[in-house]
């Protein structure tokens, strides 16, 4: 049995061993057949890649040929291209150069010409020299013998001549400044009396004057002490709260109120007249009583700002303007109401707006406010015209309103003819007989500047004011001033007169002129 097994695998080992050498020999002869497939399939990739390599050589020769080709074709164009241009240039050459040789010749034609003419003109100049030199030997001579005949020389004679066509020159500018300003006053004062007359034939203004005291009646005496207060407590009070005097003297039933501030005054003179009737008088009830006093006076003066602006009939003011309107009210000038003149001033404005055909409204608004700076002059540094014009300016007026405020005392130099009424109205209302009054050392001292500027000119013998300052007449001496330099003197002395001095309405300055002949008969 075991013989069997060990034949068995004996067997089975020789059948292993068999099947190994017969698959190794098919593997080697299917390796054969692959290396001789794979060298076939090489063989005829290296022959279909050298066909390709051939192909595209054949077709780089061929590509590279019609390059060169190509080529050499522009190469030919921009040859000839070239060879055109450089012909053309040679041609264009060859043109200026005949043209330069043309020029060339031309100018030495003309040089010639030139040396001609110089040779010539310096002939001329030595003719002409030869000449000037005879010239100035009898010009010489001239003027010798003319000297010798006249007994004065050449300088002398200049002189005498220039000053004889000065004093001609001025003589006629003289004369024909007469004339001229005497055609202009014909037509001027003519139609500005027309005018004048007829806005004070149509305006009749009352006569307002107001005082810097005011009096308020007492019932009896013994409300004086009782104003004055313990140890004078009671008058303190007042005279703090409204920043005024009172004066209690010996005049019976009555106290006096001073101040420069007419709105403060006012505003006492209200609180004092409450407290003696009312009867309770001490510092806290004054404090009271003053405090209502202003807002009534406040609230008076946008009244009396509304209606003044209602009377006039000018609308779209602005509400600080009429405050301000209103507050002239209680300011004077030379004793005269400025709310009062303001009024006077519009309605004036109007009415020589309408005779000269301009707006009416505008004018009378111009007149209106013409004077708001003096509500506030005390207490801004300026002229009250040009504080006016910036307030107009700050709350939203025209331009035209503007300069006429500014120009009506010639802070600015009036520009239209709104401004001039404004200028022509003011004067005329503060002009007016009685409507204004002045200190008598100010009225003086007007009267003494009036004559001293007039005695100023050379020729002016004697000078004197007359009508308070409104006129006066120059005395001049006949050998040294003529008729026709006696106009001049008169225009430089109202010159000199607007330039130095302050005034209101115009000044007459007459020139009188006198030649007196006396003889004796024996």
């Amino acid at each position: 049995m075991q013989i069997d097994i060990f034949l068995l695998l004996v067997l089975l080992a020789a059948c292993g061993a068999a099947g190994y050498v017969i698959g190794t020999l098919i593997q080697r002869k299917m390796a054969d057949s692959r290396v001789a497939n794979a060298e076939k399939a090489s063989e005829q990739i290296v022959e279909e890649a050298k066909k390709e390599a051939d192909t595209i050589r054949k077709e780089a020769i061929i590509q590279a040929k019609d390059a060169v080709f190509q080529a050499k074709s522009e190469w030919e164009n921009e040859a000839r291209e070239l060879r055109r241009e450089l012909q053309s240039q040679e041609k264009r050459f060859l043109q200026k150069e005949e043209n330069l040789d043309r020029r060339a010749i031309q100018l030495d034609s003309r040089e010639e010409e030139l040396l001609k003419s110089e040779r010539s003109v310096l002939q001329r100049e030595e003719r002409l020299a030869g000449k000037e030199k005879d010239i100035d030997r009898l010009v010489a001579e001239q003027k010798q013998q003319l000297e010798q005949i006249s007994g004065l020389s050449s300088e002398e004679a200049k002189r005498q001549l220039m000053e004889a066509m000065e004093s001609e020159a001025r003589h006629d500018a003289a004369k024909r400044i007469k004339q001229i300003e005497e055609e202009a006053k014909e037509a001027a004062d003519k139609k500005a009396k027309e005018i004048l007359a007829l806005a004070i034939q149509r305006y009749a203004g009352d006569f307002v004057a107001e005082k810097t005291v005011s009096v308020v009646p007492l019932p009896s005496d013994e409300m004086k002490g009782r104003i004055i207060g313990r140890e004078g407590r009671n008058i303190r009070a007042i005279e703090a709260a409204t920043g005024i005097d009172l004066i209690i003297d010996d005049t019976p039933e009555a106290v006096i109120i001073s101040g420069f501030n007419p709105v403060r005054r006012e505003v006492a003179r209200l609180s004092l007249e409450r407290l003696i009737g009312d009867g309770r008088i001490h510092p806290a009830r004054i404090e009271e009583v003053v405090n209502k006093a202003t807002q009534d006076v406040d609230e008076a003066i946008r009244e009396a700002g509304e209606q003044a602006t209602f009377d006039v009939g000018v609308h779209g003011i602005h509400p600080e303007i009429i405050k301000l309107i209103g507050r002239l009210r209680y300011r004077t000038s030379y004793g005269q109401n400025v709310l009062q003149h303001s009024l006077e001033v519009a309605f004036l404005c109007g009415i020589m707006a309408a005779e000269l055909g301009i707006n009416v409204k505008q004018a009378k608004r111009a007149g209106l406010l013409h004077d708001i700076g003096k509500a506030v002059d005390h207490e801004i540094e300026g002229s009250h015209a040009v504080i006016g014009a910036d307030l107009a300016r700050k709350y939203g007026e025209s331009p035209k309103i503007v300069h006429a405020i500014a120009a009506h005392h010639e802070d600015e130099k009036p520009e239209t003819i709104l401004a001039v009424l404004v200028q022509a109205a003011d004067a005329l209302s503060g002009a007016r007989p009685g409507a204004r009054r002045e200190m008598l050392e100010t009225y003086v001292k007007r009267l003494a500047d009036l004559e001293r500027i007039g005695t100023s000119f050379q020729g002016v013998t004697s000078c004197y004011a007359i009508q308070a300052g409104r006129e006066i007449r120059v005395m001049v001496s006949s050998e040294e001033v003529s008729d026709a330099q006696s106009y001049v003197v008169a225009r430089d002395i109202a010159r000199k007169i607007e330039a130095e001095m302050t005034y209101p309405g115009q000044i007459k300055v007459n020139v009188i002129r006198e030649t007196r002949a006396t003889e004796y008969a024996k």
